[in-house]
């Protein structure tokens, strides 16, 4: 007969009571190394997969290449942030940052911005170039394991099209990836703050302004609202908004390719959407056109049919549209007359 477990317990500790000291291993003990032994296993037979290992390659060549460059240039590097610093430096000292002497170039953005560099433009250079370089690569790194977590082979392959325009970015320390990270971090905070980060970088740049969309739909109306406050900002800076917009027009810079980053900021829409990337096929656009042809035609008749009722769903719709758009709850709606 077979031992009960009373019996194999009272076995097992009376074996363990005899082992020297140095060699008793605890019940949780063992059962942490048998987590972390599959853990491990798990993880070499990820590892194994072909189309992994290939984008480790990759991924690894392109980010050795990056910090090779990036090492080369060594204090050529950070040329667009030595001007965010000179700025907030000028200004605290009376000077114009639109027109700065010496080897530093001139400040594009609107003035009502400026107090928000002040603080960090109070340390050394040498410290402030750190802290902008660092903040911004630690923050790109939480964003990319974000996305890889959730998406592997597509984050690796975005990231690879994007090399070049990060590691140019990362060079010359420029203010869009930092606003890139803003506007990927805003699609995880509440709607006030989702809309404040939208409009600090629809302000500084033209390009995130696009992303309005992309935020929740509650944050796309703060967006708003924030926005109406840097209208009011910049009409009490209008002198010194006027003399911004002068130098920016007449500041000549090559073909942004770097402005190509800001692709990265539809990422965390994109990833939890995986109606997201059935766009890219040719079939959906050929569906969503027959359903569209569709649509319109059913309009047609029931414009033919009565004007006034028709005029009036169309209203409803609308509105019913774009209450939703910014995330107020409605009665459903097909978008089609009945």
């Amino acid at each position: 007969m077979s031992a009960t477990p009373a019996a194999r317990r009272v076995y097992v500790a009376d074996r363990m009571a005899s082992l020297p000291a140095a060699a008793r291993v605890d019940g949780p003990t063992r059962r942490r190394a048998g987590v972390f032994r599959r853990a491990l296993r798990h993880e070499v037979n990820r590892i194994r997969d072909p189309r992994r290992l290939l984008m480790m390659v990759i991924l690894g060549s392109v980010g050795g290449f990056v910090l090779a460059c990036l090492l080369a240039r060594g204090e050529a590097a950070g040329a667009d942030t030595r001007a965010y610093w000179a700025a907030g430096r000028l200004w605290l000292s009376g000077g114009d940052p639109y027109h700065p002497s010496g080897p530093f170039m001139p400040y594009v953005y609107s003035p009502w911005m400026l107090p928000l560099f002040v603080p960090w433009s109070i340390l050394p250079w040498d410290v402030a170039w750190f802290v902008w370089r660092g903040a911004t690569v630690i923050a790109l790194l939480w964003s990319v394991h974000w996305a890889y977590t959730r998406r592997p082979m597509t984050t690796a392959l975005l990231l690879v099209l994007l090399a070049f325009p990060m590691a140019a970015n990362l060079d010359t320390g420029n203010i869009n990836l930092p606003l890139t990270l803003l506007l990927f971090g805003a699609q995880f905070t509440g709607p006030a703050t989702s809309g404040l980060l939208w409009m600090v970088a629809a302000t500084a740049k033209w390009v995130p302004a696009l992303f309005w969309p992309f935020i929740s739909p509650r944050g796309r109306l703060w967006g708003l609202a924030w926005l109406v406050l840097a209208v009011l900002l910049t009409a009490l800076t209008l002198p010194q908004t006027l003399i911004q917009l002068q130098v920016l027009f007449s500041f000549q810079r090559p073909l942004r390719i770097d402005y190509l980053v800001f692709i990265w900021a539809i990422v965390p829409w994109a990833w939890r959407r995986p109606e997201a990337f059935r766009w890219l096929m040719p079939s959906a656009w050929r569906t969503a056109t027959r359903t569209a042809l569709t649509r319109g035609r059913l309009w047609r008749l029931h414009w033919r049919r009565s004007p006034d009722r028709t005029a009036e769903r169309l209203r409803r719709v609308v509105l019913a549209r774009i209450r939703s758009f910014f995330g107020f709850e409605t009665r459903g709606d097909a978008g089609t007359p009945s």
